[in-house]
């Protein structure tokens, strides 16, 4: 993982249970995501939640650096 990534986002066992945050927050990044995926653009999402452009892009590195790389093989179905 980037840097970056790792300079935004944190995993503190005694906040939000271990769940990865924005640091400096109490905001999961799941919380972002779930915000992307309701259709939130990155203004309104830094508005209500406080954060910055640069934690939305570390969430999505963040998450995307779980696929990336990922195997993907047929299921093996006969014709």
């Amino acid at each position: 993982m980037e840097e970056k990534v790792k300079a935004r986002v944190v995993i503190d066992d005694r906040i939000r249970h271990g769940k990865p945050i924005i640091k400096g927050t109490r905001i999961t990044v799941d919380e972002v995501l779930g915000a992307l995926i309701g259709g939130m653009n990155y203004e309104e999402i830094e508005s209500e939640y406080g954060i910055e452009k640069g934690d939305i892009l570390a969430v999505i590195e963040y998450t995307a650096s779980f696929v990336r790389g990922e195997e993907i093989r047929p299921l093996g179905i006969k014709a």
